[in-house]
């Protein structure tokens, strides 16, 4: 289940993904079109900005643009920014990976076996949605 903050961030970036190329959008008129309270959207931006996915102008004009291209961004890797894991345990998870204290052999437990074929399959369905298939829907 996505978050609240992955939710919004996605909302946040469809809106930007919708403006001219060139446009620098304000915190205020992304909050009002996407519907998210102005400080937590101001959290998910700084976010957004440290994953590389948005930079920011400072200033009188200022304000958040996309940093990169709309085909680019995927459901997984915001998934990931916000949410950590795709896996829905740590031993069968590719970047957070970690070892289950009650396991005896990991090469032999049917259930981790189990839950990668669901995190593979997840993760490239995830993988498939970008902003831009998206905002072309």
């Amino acid at each position: 289940m996505l978050s609240h903050k992955a939710k919004y961030a996605l909302k946040a970036l469809l809106y930007l993904a919708k403006q001219d190329q060139n446009v620098v959008s304000k915190t205020t008129d992304i909050a009002e079109a996407a519907n998210i309270p102005k400080k937590f959207l101001e959290q998910i931006l700084l976010d957004l900005k440290r994953g590389h996915f948005v930079g920011s102008k400072q200033g009188k004009f200022g304000g958040y643009y996309l940093l990169k291209h709309v085909n680019e961004i995927t459901l997984a890797d915001i998934h990931r920014l916000f949410d950590g894991a795709i896996a829905l345990l740590p031993c069968a998870s590719l970047n957070f990976y970690e070892r289950c204290s009650d396991c005896t052999d990991e090469s032999e437990c049917l259930l981790r076996h189990g839950l990668i074929t669901i995190r593979d399959e997840t993760l490239n369905a995830m993988k498939g949605i970008t902003i831009a298939s998206l905002v072309n829907k």
